[in-house]
C-alpha cells in the first residue's frame, strides 16, 4: 500500500496521482489534505511518513508547492528516506542507490505528466542491494 499526502498546494497533483494508482490497481491510503483551502503540510506528510516507517504502508508520496516542506517533514521520521525528485533520473537513482521509501514532489515545479512518470519509475524501480549502497544506508540510519 502507498501512503499519499499533500497540502493545498499539492492537492490537484495528488488527485491525479491517486487516479494513476487506481488505474494501475495499486492500493493507497490518502492522508489528506482534502481540498485547496490553505493548510499546514506537516499535518499530512507527518502521518504518511509514520505509516511508511511503521510498515503499515510500503512506500509514500508527499506533495506540496515545492516539495521541500513535505520532504523535510517526512525525513524527520526515523526510518524514512524521502527523496525530493523533479526528474526521472533522480527518481530511478534514489531507488537504486538509496532505497528511498518516500517520494516528494513539488506541484509548482513539475507538471502532471512528468509527475506521473516520476511516480511510475519510483514505484517500479527496485533497490540494487549493492554492498556499497547498503553500507551508506546503514550510515544514514545511524543506529
Amino acid at each position: 500500500m502507498i501512503a499519499i499526502a499533500s497540502d493545498h498546494g499539492g492537492y490537484e497533483l495528488k488527485e491525479k496521482i491517486k487516479n494513476y494508482l487506481e488505474e494501475k490497481d495499486i492500493e493507497y491510503r490518502d492522508f489528506g489534505c482534502n481540498g485547496k483551502l490553505s493548510c499546514d503540510y506537516p499535518d499530512f506528510a507527518g502521518p504518511a511518513a509514520r505509516a511508511v516507517a511503521s510498515g503499515e504502508c510500503e512506500k509514500g508520496i508527499v506533495i506540496c508547492t515545492t516539495g521541500i516542506g513535505v520532504s523535510i517533514t517526512a525525513n524527520k521520521v526515523k526510518g524514512i528516506r524521502c527523496a525530493l525528485c523533479s526528474d526521472e533520473l533522480t527518481a530511478k537513482l534514489t531507488r537504486l542507490h538509496n532505497d528511498a521509501n518516500m517520494l516528494a514532489m513539488g506541484a509548482a515545479i513539475i507538471g502532471p505528466m512528468l509527475a506521473l512518470s516520476i511516480t511510475d519509475i519510483f514505484l517500479n524501480t527496485e533497490f540494487s542491494g549493492e554492498v556499497r549502497h547498503l553500507r551508506r544506508i546503514t550510515k544514514i540510519e545511524g543506529d
